[in-house]
């Protein structure tokens, strides 16, 4: 925006008067003006305004000043000037050009019905009084040209602001697309938030579970069974380094571009449910597991939230379930959805039957995370006791996942 630009955007009322000077100045000059000269041009200096016609035309350009505040006022003091010099002017001076900008000043801030009612109003109300009331005959050249200009002031006026609107309406397109991109921006960053929390959770709250069973296990035989001590230790150790190796992974998708490399190591998915029930099983959960052999691959995101629901079920078994506790995980492909089921025979009594309040046994939140990452998938999950005893959490994925905001999900 140039500096002259910007002063006339802060100084409206400046430039009306800058404005009403150049048309005063343009009246004036064109007051001496005969054009009806005998060598059949424009003749200067062959007619002299009367002192009334100066007088007008001071009028008419003093009230384009406030041609923005008050648009309809200064077209109608603007037309009543013209009027009276069309009728009284002996030669006549271009009063009616201050009502031809108030006309386009009128056409330029309001709508267009309101336009063609003034316009036409006023350009049948000058012309008429032009023709059939003035000195000059009603075919003039004059007459004529009134005709012409107040039709053209309000096409112009119609015409800018049809444009004006138009570039308004693009801006706030664009300022409401520039809106939706950073709401948008913020939805996906607080989206990967959670997802990542909850990836860090379940890698934390399964290798520690492990880590506190085993090493317990470890100080309980360690004088008398050294042998089985050992075993127990290397299990803590494998679990640690195995949750070394998720937590790098996890935590690897945060890096920006430019950092050290990142993990390339694939998200775990059913194909690694074996070696997980084995680290339970080492733990001392007896974990059977009911699955087809042969079952086609599923998508990578329903891969990895069937693992995390088994992982987190199990880790609640191991924790909460008792020592005499034994665990059963189903997975079972029914048509177009993927059931994942793990049972176990501990008390389960803590939790409400349905699980709706989104907390595991101990009040945690694994259940929360188990029921965000199913329903984000478009699936649905139930989590409670079972009659008779033990605890169960059954989930249904679809195999053809549709990826909703965590917003969206139903708790």
């Amino acid at each position: 925006m140039t500096p002259l630009v910007r002063w006339a955007r802060t100084h409206p009322l400046a430039l009306d008067a800058l404005l009403a000077a150049g048309v005063l100045v343009c009246m004036v000059a064109g007051s001496f003006v005969d054009p009806h000269s005998p060598e059949g041009t424009y003749a200067w200096g062959a007619r002299t305004p009367d002192v009334l016609s100066l007088f007008l035309m001071v009028l008419g350009a003093a009230a384009l000043v406030f041609r923005r505040i008050a648009p309809m006022p200064v077209l109608a003091a603007t037309s009543t000037v013209s009027l009276v010099e069309l009728v009284t002017g002996e030669p006549r001076a271009p009063v009616v050009m201050s009502a031809v900008v108030a006309l386009y000043t009128v056409a330029a801030t309001t709508d267009r019905p309101t336009t063609w009612r003034v316009g036409l109003g006023s350009m049948a109300v000058l012309t008429g009084v032009a023709m059939f009331v003035g000195p000059l005959p009603w075919y003039s050249q004059e007459n004529l040209g009134i005709f012409a200009w107040t039709g053209m002031a309000a096409a112009a006026g119609d015409a800018v602001r049809s444009r004006r609107a138009f570039v308004d309406a693009i801006r706030e397109r664009a300022e409401r697309a520039e809106r939706t991109r950073e709401e948008e921006a913020r939805r996906r960053v607080a989206e990967e938030r959670l997802r990542i929390a909850r990836d860090l959770h379940d890698v934390v709250a399964h290798h520690i579970a492990l880590v506190n069973v085993q090493a317990g296990v470890a100080a309980h035989v360690m004088d008398k069974r050294p042998d089985q001590a050992k075993e127990a230790l290397s299990h803590v150790r494998e679990a640690s380094r195995s949750a070394l190796n998720e937590l790098r992974a996890t935590v690897g998708l945060l890096r920006q571009t430019g950092d050290p490399e990142a993990p390339t190591e694939p998200a775990p998915g059913l194909d690694r449910l074996d070696d997980l029930v084995d680290t339970f099983r080492h733990a001392g959960l007896p974990v059977e597991v009911a699955r087809a052999e042969d079952a086609p691959a599923l998508p990578a995101a329903v891969d990895l939230a069937a693992f995390r629901v088994v992982q987190e079920a199990l880790t609640n078994v191991q924790k909460h379930a008792g020592a005499d506790a034994k665990a059963e995980v189903s997975v079972v492909r029914i048509g177009p959805n993927v059931e994942v089921s793990v049972l176990d025979n501990g008390p389960g009594t803590t939790a409400p039957p349905d699980g709706t309040d989104g907390t595991d046994r101990n009040g945690g939140h694994g259940l929360l995370g188990m029921r965000e990452r199913v329903t984000a998938l478009g699936g649905a999950l139930t989590a409670g006791p079972r009659y008779g005893g033990g605890f169960r959490v059954h989930a249904i994925l679809p195999v053809n996942a549709r990826t909703t905001t965590p917003g969206d999900a139903t708790p």
